[in-house]
């Protein structure tokens, strides 16, 4: 006779499979949408249409209460001035100056704030409280302290048998003296940025690479430089944006001087409009953002390419 016994197996009941989901269902994000409302509305209303009143009134005459189309007539007339020229030379290479000796500094003095150096806790925070003071109080302080004649800086080079320069009123010195003072003001940030990249690279790296005899250039070179891609990029974006935008340490040491020695896009545009050419001044606003445009764009592209 057959058993008609079932097995544990038998009786067991299968699970139930779970329902499949439809292809038309997102698995929605921990936020709702709704979230993004009020910063698009913030980032539409205060740089949107900013930018895009500038694109039009930069093709106007106009004053507080009137505008009138004079279509190109502002750019052509802003490319014929010699101050424009200037400007624009010595823009890109104020921010060409501050950006590498930022990148070459931020490496050097994060590379030793992150040894096994005495007080090292307190000389980072030195070296980063630059960044916080307001850059109209480094430019008077060190306006004093580049003074030709009674100037600390250069009562020290006398001291030594050193006849100091006009650091501020000879020309050929006036746009270096303002940006070695924006790297002094600026090289913590780079700093930081480069401690962070630094901290995050892995001990076995140098570890393995040390047991196969490698050098400390040698380290550096293949192990530290390619790793802390990412940080250089972005000191390099950063510094370069501000460089380009740079006016407010520049006019107040210097308001452009001697001359035009030290004037750069912005403080020529600044200067225009305290004359009342609004127009010709926001067309050199227009100038300004395209300009800071082409070159920080495709360099981030290229940078974040060559990281990748």
């Amino acid at each position: 006779m057959a058993s008609t016994t079932s097995t544990p197996e038998a009786t067991r009941a299968a699970p139930a499979e779970p329902a499949p989901k439809s292809r038309g269902s997102r698995r929605r994000g921990p936020y709702p949408y709704w979230f993004l409302i009020i910063p698009g509305v913030i980032y539409v209303v205060f740089f949107v249409v900013p930018t895009l009143t500038s694109f039009y009134f930069s093709f106007t005459r106009w004053d507080l209460f009137t505008s009138r189309w004079i279509g190109l007539d502002n750019y052509r007339t802003f490319f014929q001035e010699q101050a424009l020229v200037i400007g624009l030379r010595n823009t890109l290479i104020y921010a060409v100056l501050t950006s590498g000796l930022k990148v070459v500094l931020g490496m050097a003095l994060a590379i030793a704030l992150t040894s096994r150096i005495i007080a090292r806790g307190y000389l980072r925070s030195v070296i980063f409280f630059p960044v916080l003071v307001s850059a109209i109080g480094v430019g008077l302080t060190f306006t004093v302290l580049m003074n030709p004649e009674k100037g600390l800086i250069n009562n020290a080079l006398g001291h030594v048998g050193v006849d100091g320069p006009g650091w501020l009123t000879n020309p050929s010195l006036a746009l270096i003296s303002v940006a070695l003072v924006d790297v002094w003001k600026g090289v913590g940030l780079a700093t930081v940025i480069y401690i962070a990249g630094l901290v995050s690279i892995a001990g076995e790296y140098n570890e393995a690479a040390q047991v196969d005899g490698a050098s400390r250039w040698q380290l550096f070179r293949t192990i530290t430089l390619p790793l802390v891609r990412p940080a250089t990029a972005s000191v390099i974006t950063l510094s370069l944006i501000g460089g380009l935008r740079s006016f407010d340490l520049i006019y107040a040491m210097t308001k452009g001087g001697p001359g035009f020695a030290s004037d750069v896009i912005a403080s020529v545009i600044y200067k225009q409009y305290q004359a009342g050419f609004y127009g010709l001044s926001t067309a050199g606003s227009v100038v300004l953002f395209l300009l800071v445009t082409l070159i920080v764009v495709p360099l981030t592209r290229w940078l974040n390419r060559a990281e990748d």
